[in-house]
């Protein structure tokens, strides 16, 4: 048995006796768990669940702190230890460690930060970061005073902003004045002036001058970071004490695509999510003290959360971030990264093993990666093209390849394979977590058993990381999740169960997108183009792409016959990128004079992604539109 962490699978028998003991009897399993975390107070009950009314709770009664499980535990024995490295844009710039102790005490001096101006228990602060240490230390900060953080990826527009400022009432605003990404210097304050034009609940915004470049200060509600870290030191303000937290208090917010227009806030709570997050790093990844893990995510994204600050930190481990991109200044920079720093664990997405693959070996070959000992994916299902080529020219044949099936959802990882444990496929995310009980169905709900099967993936067991709510709207998190089919947890994708009994994912089912594996909600992208005074309607579908996986084929309606087309489609992709990001901007827009409807004026967007994908011949029934020759006039204009 490990001694650090008890509960570390360590062999195919033991998880299978495990996962057995998860899901006949998981009140005892969980609590076993949860008895290697601190808590102030312990629970009265481990879980309760109810699918129906999406109430769900884990360890309630319980009372914690998870910056205590982050931080302060590991201060007396391990507070030297370093548990943040930062690798900056470019590589001539300095790295950043920061220990156990340190990391603790810039926490705690910026939770009293934001105590001073104003934050308490249960206030929103929405967080505009790019990938520097401070971003980590804001998120600590906020859930140590018990304030719900909701980090906005730095990629979104003003306009998404406000729209998740709003639903949340956020009180404060934690950004730069800018970031740095590969050549260029982008404006983060600038965005956040924009987006506050229209949210009323903002009372503050604290700045940290990262690039110095030129900004706007408004007297009333802009506090320079370093003049508050100045006057709290000034104070003696050196100690915070953790807010006491009931387990089902929310720890935090974070939104993300639905198939109608508006962003869900996905509601994460502080017990089951750290038991949830820290149990499946340091099981998937074979996690052993003293190892440096990179995850190259955003922590604007939920796999930045999870495998990013919390999991990695309440296991006591060295977790690596980077400011960067892959190809700056060259596509060597991931393999410089792991050879400066001897990194043991890489997480990375399939889209960046892609753009990788397309820059050939030779940045590959000048780095020692011998250090490495467990690779991972995540973010969407990776093709056996690119898990051929990460085997082969990054684990050197001879490492375990994590393949990752989770949400923003879940928390955490929910199928996947253990690094050197169990079995790997190439594109299978194989078999469950322990509490874990995946079912495929059809689409009336009826179950489908066996395996070389195939349906839809839905989970009828209830795990400690599952989603709480929707921020503000309870129902909505029920008719998304939970109303589909009766008593389980629908994900939206569909799913192929082998003979084996592995499961692959092989993509959405609802009208979400996954572009390098962020999801899009379609209405949200139609919603943006349709803005444009020239479209009449659109309609997008996704279509393989060699590098983000899906990308985004936009059929657009425009108001009038027009032989200018490309000034319309750069005016499109420039309404998508204000209106919501970059990276919704669709990959192709082709102007159709009619869309495929059926005589009650639902777009049949089955055909539009079976002309999307090219599969002509494989159309289905089109008698049932109310004008059949539309399709055939959509094929001829086809890009």
């Amino acid at each position: 048995m490990n001694k650090e962490f008890p509960y570390q699978i360590s062999s195919y028998q033991d998880y299978k006796e495990k996962y057995a003991q998860s899901i006949e009897n998981p009140s005892v399993f969980w609590a076993d768990i949860a008895e290697n975390f601190s808590w102030k107070q312990k629970w009265n009950s481990v879980v309760n669940q109810d699918f129906e009314t999406a109430k769900n709770t884990w360890f309630d009664g319980a009372v914690l702190n998870i910056t205590e499980n982050a931080l302060d535990r590991h201060l007396e024995k391990n507070g030297e230890q370093v548990a943040l490295i930062w690798e900056p844009n470019n590589p001539i710039d300095k790295h950043i460690t920061l220990t156990y102790n340190q990391l603790h005490k810039q926490v705690c001096l910026l939770g009293n930060v934001l105590k001073n101006n104003g934050i308490k228990k249960g206030d929103r602060v929405c967080i505009y970061m790019p990938m520097i240490p401070e971003l980590t230390i804001a998120v600590l900060a906020c859930a140590r005073l018990g304030a719900v953080h909701s980090v906005v990826f730095g990629g979104f527009s003003a306009q998404s902003i406000a729209d998740r400022i709003n639903d949340s009432q956020c009180k404060m605003v934690i950004c730069t004045d800018g970031a740095k990404r590969g050549s260029k210097e982008i404006p983060m304050k600038a965005t956040i002036d924009e987006a506050l034009e229209n949210c009323s609940s903002v009372e503050k915004v604290i700045i940290l001058q990262h690039t110095n470049i030129s900004i706007n200060l408004n007297k009333d509600r802009d506090v320079l970071w370093s003049d508050a870290f100045q006057k709290t030191i000034a104070n003696g303000q050196l100690d915070l004490a953790a807010e006491p937290m009931q387990a089902e208090d929310p720890l935090f917010i974070l939104y993300t695509s639905g198939s109608t227009g508006k962003p869900k806030g996905v509601v994460h709570t502080c017990a089951g999510y750290m038991v949830w997050t820290t149990y499946t790093f340091v099981n998937i990844f074979q996690y052993k003290k003293g190892q440096v893990h990179f995850c190259t995510a955003d922590i604007g994204w939920i796999t930045g959360h999870s495998y990013i600050v919390y999991g990695p930190l309440c296991a006591g481990a060295t977790t690596l971030i980077f400011e960067g991109i892959p190809t700056f200044p060259d596509a060597g920079r991931f393999w410089d990264i792991c050879q400066k720093h001897k990194v043991n664990i890489f997480y990375t997405a399939p889209t960046a093993i892609r753009s990788l693959m397309a820059c050939g070996t030779e940045h590959i070959e000048k780095y020692d990666l011998n250090s490495l000992q467990v690779l991972g994916t995540v973010g969407e299902p990776i093709n056996e093209e690119a898990w051929e080529w990460y085997n082969t020219h990054i684990g050197k044949s001879k490492l375990p390849i994590v393949d990752t099936w989770w949400q923003t959802e879940t928390g955490g990882c929910m199928i996947s394979n253990i690094a050197g444990i169990t079995p790997a496929k190439p594109s299978y995310a194989t078999l469950p977590m322990p509490g874990i009980l995946p079912q495929l169905v059809d689409e009336n709900g009826n179950l489908i058993k066996g395996n070389n099967v195939s349906g839809n993936l839905v989970i009828s067991q209830s795990w400690p990381g599952i989603i709480r709510s929707t921020w503000g709207d309870h129902k909505r998190c029920i008719e998304t999740y939970f109303s589909t089919y009766k008593g389980k947890y629908f994900t939206g994708d569909g799913c192929l169960r082998n003979e084996e009994g592995f499961y692959r994912i092989t993509g959405r089912v609802d009208d979400v997108l996954n572009i390098s594996g962020h999801r899009i909600g379609t209405a949200e992208v139609e919603n943006a183009i349709n803005s444009n005074p020239n479209v009449i309607e659109s309609a997008i579908v996704g279509f393989p792409h060699d590098i983000k996986g899906q990308g985004i084929y936009a059929f657009v309606i425009l108001d009038k016959v027009v032989n200018e087309t490309q000034q319309i489609s750069d005016a499109i992709i420039a309404t998508v990128s204000t209106s919501i990001g970059p990276i919704a901007k669709p990959d192709k827009i082709q102007i159709v004079t009619g869309l495929p409807k059926t005589r009650s004026g639902k777009i049949m967007r089955r055909i539009l992604r079976k002309i999307a994908e090219g599969e002509l011949n494989n159309l289905g029934d089109t008698t049932t539109l109310l004008d059949p020759d539309v399709v055939q006039k959509i094929i001829e204009g086809r890009l």
